[in-house]
C-alpha cells in the first residue's frame, strides 16, 4: 500500500464507489449523478490545489483502491476525509490511508489539529473510528466560521465530530 498524486487512469475506480449505494449512502454529497468527466476533472484540479490534499491510496500493483484527503488547509488546520471502494472495505486501506495522511500533515504540513465529522447514521465509519482509537469531541472545539458555511446547523449537530491534535 502507498500514497500517491491522483491520475486519470484513476477515474473509473473512482466512479466505481460513487456509483456505489454502499459506499456512498451516509455521505454529505450525491455522488449518483457524477460522470466519468466530474472524476476526471476532480483529478486535474487536484494537481494544482493549493487548499486541498486529494491522494489516491493504491495496493502493491499501482490500482487505486480509495481517495484520502486534507480539505481546506488553513490556518493550522485541515479536515480530514476518506473514500475507498467497497470492495476492498476491511482490508486495510482506510487504516493505512488515514494513518499517513494524518502524519503528513503534522510532521510535513506541521498543522496543529485535524478534524472530521461523521454522520451518527454512518456505523461503519464510526465503528472504524472507535476501532481505531480516534476519540469524538463536542463540535465547539472545532466548529469555526469555515466549517459554519459549509455544514448547516442541524448537521453540525448531528454529526460525530472528531479531532485529532499535534502533540
Amino acid at each position: 500500500m502507498k500514497l500517491r498524486r491522483l491520475e486519470l487512469r484513476d477515474a473509473p475506480l473512482m466512479l466505481e464507489w460513487m456509483h456505489d449505494e454502499r459506499a456512498t449512502h451516509d455521505l454529505r454529497a450525491d455522488f449518483s449523478k457524477k460522470t466519468i468527466q466530474d472524476a476526471e476533472n476532480f483529478i486535474r484540479v487536484s494537481w494544482n490545489d493549493n487548499e486541498n490534499i486529494n491522494l489516491a491510496i493504491v495496493c502493491d500493483l499501482d490500482e487505486y483502491m480509495g481517495t484520502v484527503s486534507l480539505k481546506h488547509v488553513q490556518n493550522g488546520s485541515a479536515e480530514f476525509a476518506i473514500i475507498v471502494r467497497t470492495s476492498v472495505m476491511g482490508l486495510g486501506y482506510s487504516k493505512y490511508g488515514m494513518e499517513k495522511i494524518l502524519k503528513m500533515g503534522f510532521e510535513d504540513m506541521d498543522l496543529q489539529a485535524i478534524y472530521w465529522c461523521v454522520d451518527s447514521a454512518n456505523k461503519r465509519a464510526v465503528r472504524f473510528y472507535d476501532k481505531n482509537g480516534y476519540k469524538k469531541t463536542s463540535p465547539d472545539r472545532i466548529v469555526n466560521e469555515g466549517v459554519r458555511l459549509r455544514y448547516s446547523k442541524e448537521q453540525i449537530e448531528r454529526y460525530y465530530w472528531y479531532l485529532v491534535q499535534a502533540r
